[in-house]
């Protein structure tokens, strides 16, 4: 990661709250199911910074938005999975970027962080049962995973150039 610096921390902050208003005020909700776009802002951490910085972006954040905006009680499952969110967009796509490497990360986020791991801690959580949990989350996935490619490779245009500007 680069030198810790004042470029550093305000790129972190501004992230950070992006993450915390996608999630919380421009996302769409149910109990179960969250369609929305707050893996942008772990992608472009991700992209400029690697996984530590990413990682980290999603942690605070994802305390941020639980401490100010809660939608229940605290859940350290999910920060756990924001953290695993943030090294998979970081190790994946920081130094190098491909049609193939974009769609595993998609993938990996979506069906195994998204529906796997995230519908565990939603079982837990809430007393179900993992397999009827499951079932109901599945309709996310084939959702975001298109929202997800679309974007990612949307920005993948637009982000060299930016790249160029903010790790001069």
């Amino acid at each position: 990661m680069k030198k810790f610096d004042t470029r550093l921390l305000v790129t972190a902050a501004v992230l950070i709250a992006l993450n915390v208003v996608l999630s919380r005020f421009l996302s769409i909700n149910a109990w179960n199911i969250k369609i929305g776009f707050t893996f942008v802002t772990i992608f472009v951490a991700g992209y400029f910074y690697g996984p530590g910085f990413s990682a980290t972006v999603a942690v605070i954040a994802d305390i941020i938005g639980a401490l100010l905006f809660p939608s229940g009680a605290f859940f350290p499952g999910f920060t756990l999975t924001a953290l695993l969110t943030g090294l998979l967009f970081g190790f994946m796509l920081h130094k190098k970027q491909t049609p193939v490497r974009i769609l595993i990360t998609v993938l990996a986020d979506q069906l195994i962080l998204g529906l796997l791991v995230n519908t565990y801690w939603i079982a837990i959580l809430y007393g179900t049962t993992f397999g009827a949990a499951v079932m109901t989350r599945i309709v996310q996935c084939l959702i975001m995973i298109p929202v997800e490619l679309v974007t990612i490779s949307l920005l993948m245009k637009k982000l060299p150039a930016v790249r160029r500007q903010i790790l001069k």
